[in-house]
């Protein structure tokens, strides 16, 4: 507890405090850390004008031992599943490992799956279902890849290319694994 809150000052206080040279110590170099957190403090709207140029992805990792509930998931490029996750989400990538575990609803741009989904999925570009991969629910794609083991069950259908909606051609399809 006492580290975190050490943590969480140290955050706050670049915005508060300026250096100077009274502050410098020794004439020694700073280590790389406390010379991120110097220009850091130099100020607080440098750091928000640089992430306005660069936008880094916005990627979450739900780890092999974590279990979430209850979630909605937005503004996320790429959320990689490896534990259990339970939501609603809308982003760009999902990616679900061999163990891991979808339930919900998804709209994203590409899914790959190694593991588990089951709910209502919806995938405007590519589809890519990996022989441990397992999806049942409702599944619309724009297109799909499905290798040699993986299992597709529930209301299959595609989203048409002339437009960009939700609306698809439903399939009513069981497909056991081979």
């Amino acid at each position: 507890m006492l580290q975190r809150d050490s943590l969480f000052r140290r955050r706050e206080e670049p915005s508060t405090r300026t250096a100077t040279p009274s502050n410098v110590v020794s004439p020694t170099p700073a280590p790389t850390a406390p010379s991120n957190a110097a220009a850091a403090g130099q100020t607080g709207q440098t750091i928000d004008a640089s992430r306005g140029d660069e936008r880094k992805e916005a990627k979450l990792i739900v780890g092999p031992d974590i279990k979430m509930k209850g979630v909605e998931v937005t503004d996320c490029d790429t959320l990689v599943v490896e534990g259990r996750i339970e939501a609603t989400l809308d982003a760009r990538v999902l990616q679900i490992a061999a163990n891991g575990v979808f339930q919900g609803t998804v709209a994203v741009d590409i899914a790959e799956i190694h593991g588990t989904l089951e709910g209502e999925l919806t995938v405007r570009k590519q589809l890519v279902l990996h022989a441990t991969g397992r999806v049942s629910g409702k599944i619309h794609y724009a297109k799909i890849k499905v290798e040699e083991g993986a299992e597709i069950a529930g209301e299959i259908g595609m989203i048409e290319k002339s437009t960009a909606s939700h609306a698809s051609r439903p399939i009513r399809a069981s497909l056991p694994a081979h």
